[in-house]
């Protein structure tokens, strides 16, 4: 049974490239197979790798299976060492409508919150500056970063790798950048337990950098970052109008990388967009590839929701989860904290989260920001941006600029107002309502390859909920 299942693996790995093998197969594995019920049974690491094994690989593995004379009509995926748990991909019914595998009651928020404090108390922060709770398994992946996880991973292997070095990852704030970086530097660690491995944000760069010139000590602050194998930088833009700091940045980037150290480093933006970044030190700061966090949709929101009540012993119905996810398109910190205080609330109200968001007693601070979103809002806040008045953007200007923010303000009412084309088109000053269409087609399609673009846009989001 087992050698059939490694048969299956080597025909995947046929299927696929080796980057997302060794991301999403690495430690699967075959619990069992019931021939009457033509179902097997699959051990995963963690939750997290579900989604994507359901979502993506599931054809993939049946047909692997059937080649090497095993029919099935079903995979049920298990956590190792849990086999009496098992986590049910979620279904979508043919009308389209997401469900959430999973049971309908609603723990105590106290004895949850009992359990969340012993895993706080199990996370450290040692000399490295990393934080223990940060892992590469408990970060979820979707399609928003399934690149940058991939590639997390093949770090992790292997720091110091020309490809990868050195990694940038660029995306707004809330996506978990953090977490991915110090999951990196946690799993760099326990592969590799001789190296060694800094975790710092840019102000502490700074500040420690400032104090050592003070001191006198600037040789021991230079020779501290030489005798690194792994260096990790997070807010990198806090550098802008730091001379001093990015001159000495440089230099030990530069050290770190002749020696084929591992530099990591995130930043909200590109290097490129850093106005006041010396020029060779953004060249060399992207030239490895930058890769990005986008904010996840609506399926991979709800993961995430699913993912944290799991780690942290929660309980809470789908329809609730899915309320949330439906409700907040800021960021994922906020999408976890509405998620938070809803939880607490039900406890102090002594109801299950679904029936506090179904009799109105939660109306969290995104979701009320959401609904005071008007149209006439989403036009101002979008001209203001493009330094425009309402009057200039609606108007009959097919100049790039003002064409390209009347789109933009198109992709946001119909995206996060929900407006129809037709609705729309009065709003920024057009006719025909197949001009809206491609309008929003364009910004839509535009975003997957101009990460300015995308910036833009989210940007304009944070003002519009701001």
């Amino acid at each position: 049974m087992f050698d059939v299942f490694k048969n299956v693996l080597a025909e995947v790995q046929t299927e696929i490239s080796d980057m997302a093998f060794k991301t999403w197969f690495n430690n699967v594995g075959l619990i069992s197979i019931d021939e009457k019920e033509k179902v097997a049974t699959i051990g995963v690491p963690n939750v997290f790798l579900i989604k994507t094994l359901e979502s993506k690989y599931q054809g993939i593995l049946l047909d692997a299976f059937k080649h090497n004379n095993v029919d099935l009509t079903r995979l049920d995926f298990v956590i190792k060492g849990d086999r009496k748990t098992k986590v049910r991909a979620r279904e979508v019914t043919n009308g389209g409508e997401l469900k959430l595998g999973g049971s309908e009651r609603v723990k105590s928020t106290r004895e949850l919150a009992e359990r969340a404090s012993e895993r706080v108390k199990t996370s450290r922060v040692d000399d490295s500056g990393l934080n223990s709770k940060y892992t590469l398994d408990n970060f979820v992946v979707g399609s928003s970063n399934e690149l940058a996880a991939g590639v997390a991973r093949l770090i992790a292997k292997n720091p110091g790798e020309k490809k990868f070095n050195p990694f940038f990852l660029y995306g707004g704030p809330g996506l978990g950048k953090t977490h991915l970086v110090q999951a990196i530097g946690n799993e760099i660690l326990k592969q590799h337990p001789g190296m060694k491995v800094l975790y710092i944000p840019m102000n502490h760069f700074y500040s420690e950098f400032i104090n050592a010139v003070r001191s006198g000590k600037g040789e021991d602050f230079v020779k501290k970052y030489q005798k690194l194998d792994t260096l990790i930088i997070d807010d990198f833009q806090m550098i802008i109008g730091k001379d001093r700091s990015q001159e000495e940045f440089f230099n030990i980037f530069n050290d770190l990388h002749m020696a084929n150290k591992q530099i990591i480093v995130t930043c909200d933006r590109l290097p490129d967009q850093i106005k006041t970044l010396d020029v060779r030190l953004s060249s060399r700061l992207a030239s490895a590839g930058a890769y990005d966090l986008q904010f996840p949709g609506f399926e991979d929101r709800c993961a995430i929701l699913k993912a944290k009540a799991e780690f942290m012993g929660q309980e809470i119905e789908d329809a609730a989860i899915e309320f949330i996810a439906d409700n907040v398109k800021t960021n994922v910190r906020e999408l976890e904290g509405e998620f938070q205080k809803i939880m607490v609330t039900a406890e102090i109200k002594g109801m299950t989260p679904l029936e506090l968001i179904n009799e109105g007693y939660i109306s969290g601070t995104v979701v009320r920001r959401r609904r005071n979103v008007t149209p006439r809002l989403v036009v101002e806040k979008v001209a203001k941006y493009y330094n425009l008045t309402v009057v200039e953007m609606t108007g009959k200007s097919r100049v790039s600029n003002i064409k390209t923010a009347r789109q933009v303000a198109m992709y946001l009412l119909s995206k996060e107002l929900g407006m129809s084309t037709t609705k729309i088109a009065p709003e920024v000053g057009v006719k025909d309502h197949t001009t809206v269409m491609n309008g929003i087609k364009k910004i839509d399609v535009d975003q997957k390859t101009n990460l300015q673009l995308r910036d833009q846009v989210e940007q304009i989001k944070e003002s519009i909920y701001g």
